[in-house]
């Protein structure tokens, strides 16, 4: 899974991706995705690291309690936005490689596997060549991954990939963004080890509520397909789960409940 910052932003504080979401709306977004089910290991946004090395820390510490496997950390400035927006500025090389070297350092203190991913938004500011150099910092100050945003073409992917291997690449899919749509049989073609869809979910979701309200407004009934009770609704939220560990401790609260699915 994957938690994208501009889905949260977006769905948590109904604004655009233009650096309004905090540690704290990240760090507990994160932590909710990731505790739907533990066993799918959960990739999420830490934007800037939200300050400096000690501030870095402290997100790294929040993200491994909260259950998150991998987070990546970026070079922009605090006032960042979206990676597929024109205008980004990026902090000096310097100052990225101690994010990331902060990040590294939380990580061990926790005793953590989380994966720290080491992204750069300088291709846009400053070129290809720069955007390698960052990434070959960020890696020697500890990185786990690379993560070029806004890579242009095919060439530049590859490029990148073989240029830095065998340290393993992230490809961000943002469709219809700066990034040429690439299928995964694509992109592992390419060589890259991770590929994420911020679209996965937000996409079909806007589209699906768009259409289901605007036949609202033309019919005056909702429409929802007849196996959507909200007996299934919840089920889907974990309904027998949380009945069975009530079970488990004695209770029978939901006895009737169970009673009447059976």
């Amino acid at each position: 899974m994957q938690q994208t910052g501009a889905g949260t932003t977006a769905s948590r504080l109904g604004h655009a991706d233009l650096g309004i979401a905090t540690q704290t709306d990240m760090a507990a977004h994160s932590s909710m995705i990731a505790s739907l089910d533990p066993s799918v290991p959960l990739i999420a946004d830490a934007d800037t690291g939200y300050g400096g090395p000690i501030m870095v820390a402290r997100t790294v510490e929040q993200y491994a309690r909260g259950g998150v496997a991998g987070l990546h950390i970026e070079d922009q400035v605090q006032t960042k936005r979206c990676g597929h927006l024109a205008g980004k500025q990026v902090v000096g090389v310097d100052e990225f490689a101690a994010r990331i070297r902060a990040a590294a350092a939380a990580r061990a203190r926790l005793g953590s596997d989380l994966v720290v991913i080491a992204r750069t938004d300088a291709l846009q500011p400053l070129g290809f060549d720069e955007a390698l150099r960052r990434l070959r910092a960020a890696r020697d100050a500890g990185a786990d991954v690379g993560f070029l945003e806004g890579m242009r073409d095919r060439e530049q992917a590859a490029r990148a990939v073989r240029e830095l291997a065998p340290w393993p690449m992230l490809l961000n899919m943002v469709e219809h963004g700066s990034t040429p749509t690439l299928s995964v049989d694509e992109a592992r073609e390419l060589g890259f080890r991770i590929i994420i869809f911020p679209f996965a979910c937000m996409a079909p979701a806007y589209v699906a509520m768009r259409d289901g309200l605007l036949a609202l407004k033309a019919s005056g009934v909702v429409g929802a397909p007849k196996f959507f009770t909200p007996k299934f609704c919840f089920e889907v939220c974990g309904l027998d789960q949380s009945m069975a560990v009530d079970a488990a401790a004695g209770g029978s609260a939901f006895d009737a409940v169970k009673e009447n699915s059976e």
